[in-house]
């Protein structure tokens, strides 16, 4: 009996050590969560009303976003944001809002992650995400101008989707030919920084958050691709420069959001408890799963989705 608590004791003492910074967030977002299902929070008009069961699954969909965000380095809103528009009734402009506030916590539960694994490029980061506010407040104010307009924002999401979709799919289809001609076939240029011009980072920084602004998905989609294939950038790098750089972007268009009345605010922050803990589940699990195939899956997964999104605005019924 003795051995067994002697040999449990550095496990849970590791774990702890480990996980002390996503612990401590996680503890104060179920407490914020707390505080705000206590008071009872109006949802906005045309906004399902949120029960128990609609609770549990918004903790599901936060915790699926989270294991995907784990397994390919995104901030999991191209999962929340179609289920909630589609499958949870959220109408379009609530649901950009209520997801982009949620990848706030997300992205700052792994960015910090990669900061002590010392995976973040600072004057990439400064560059892009500097920049990237700027654009964020651009596509901000575009949002307000299409806000009512829900399904022409509907087609402008379907469309941005369409560059996620047809990149997992062609980034999962080449994995399985590099698997057959050998590792590292195909692999991109590594360096132990990222290139580019202050310019050119700029550029590219402000339009992802002009597009996270817009349409309220957190840039993982276009930051992950855009610094392996346009800059050379390392993956380990580009993956903690990426979720880094997502921290200011969501940070300013979920506030922004938030203020303009977009954010269901109970609902975001069941979301980003999920997405916490799926994001760990993922990192850890990940190395289980090649990452090609998951790519395929989901790729297919956002085809389908931005398929819905453009459907719903031609008229055009998907299932």
């Amino acid at each position: 009996m003795d051995m067994v608590q002697t040999g449990a004791k550095p496990t849970i003492a590791t774990f702890t050590k480990k996980y002390s910074f996503t612990l401590i967030l996680l503890a104060v977002m179920v407490a914020i969560t707390a505080v705000v299902l206590w008071s009872g929070p109006s949802p906005s008009e045309g906004t399902p009303a949120l029960t128990v069961g609609l609770a549990l699954v918004l903790l599901a969909v936060g915790l699926v976003a989270g294991l995907l965000g784990g397994w390919i380095g995104t901030g999991g809103c191209s999962v929340m944001l179609p289920i909630l528009h589609f499958w949870l009734g959220f109408p379009a402009a609530i649901a950009v809002g209520t997801t982009l506030f949620a990848v706030i916590f997300t992205a700052i539960s792994g960015g910090y992650g990669h900061f002590r694994q010392k995976n973040v490029d600072g004057r990439a980061a400064r560059w892009v995400g500097g920049a990237g506010i700027l654009g964020v407040l651009i596509g901000s104010w575009l949002f307000t101008l299409l806000s009512d307009q829900s399904t022409l924002l509907g087609f402008i999401i379907g469309v941005v989707f369409l560059w996620p979709a047809f990149r997992m799919v062609w980034e999962g289809a080449r994995g399985w030919r590099a698997s057959s001609t050998g590792p590292g076939a195909g692999a991109p240029p590594q360096s132990p920084f990222i290139a580019g011009a202050p310019g050119a980072l700029a550029s590219f920084g402000a339009g992802v958050g002009l597009l996270t602004g817009l349409v309220g998905l957190g840039g993982g989609y276009a930051l992950v691709p855009g610094l392996i294939y346009l800059f050379g950038a390392p993956v380990y790098l580009t993956m903690g420069t990426s979720l880094a750089v997502m921290v200011p972007l969501a940070l300013v268009g979920g506030a922004i959001k938030l203020a303009q009345g977009y954010v269901f605010l109970a609902a975001a922050l069941l979301l980003a408890v999920g997405t916490i803990v799926g994001a760990q589940i993922g990192a850890a699990t990940i190395k289980r799963f090649k990452p090609h195939t998951l790519k395929l899956i989901f790729g297919i997964y956002f085809l389908y989705v931005a398929a819905k999104f453009i459907g719903n605005y031609l008229g055009i019924a998907i299932w």
